[in-house]
């Protein structure tokens, strides 16, 4: 085991180290409540394999982890209708604001505009040929995979 797969507090609440409040939970996905809540009912949902980035997983976890979120986030749904806006986030590396180097994905419901995320998309002008650019070089990686 790698020094930061030991370190990792959520490889911790896994293996049962750390308690949680464990919503649901499969072969390779944990669900639990966070305890530092944008809002009440925002909850994580994880891959029991470490990886740092969604990238670095494997398939099976990959497949497992979105119905897992989509469950917890319907049961919100049901037991208050307040919760029926949420967001589902998922960042990767630490300029994307990822702070717990394991793949996690929010389910952060948006009761009101003071609870949950907030969120201002900066957007940018549209380079048209710097867009066809960038078009051109990601179609064929995506072809080959």
């Amino acid at each position: 085991m790698s020094s930061k797969m030991a370190a990792c507090i959520f490889c911790k609440i896994v293996k049962g180290e750390i308690p949680c409040f464990n919503l649901y939970e499969t072969e390779r996905t944990l669900a639990f409540l966070d305890i530092n809540p944008l809002s009440q009912g925002h909850a994580l949902v994880i891959p029991k394999a470490h990886g740092a980035q969604l990238t670095d997983l494997d398939e099976e976890s990959l497949q497992d982890l979105l119905p897992v979120a989509v469950k917890v986030a319907k049961a919100s749904k049901i037991i208050d209708p307040k919760f029926a806006d949420f967001n589902m986030l998922q960042n990767n590396g630490k300029l994307a604001h990822q702070e717990v180097d394991h793949v996690h994905f929010h389910m952060i419901p948006k009761p009101n505009e003071k609870e949950g995320l907030g969120i201002k998309w900066p957007q940018q002008d549209t380079n048209m040929d710097a867009l066809k650019a960038l078009y051109d070089r990601m179609k064929p990686e995506l072809a080959k995979m």
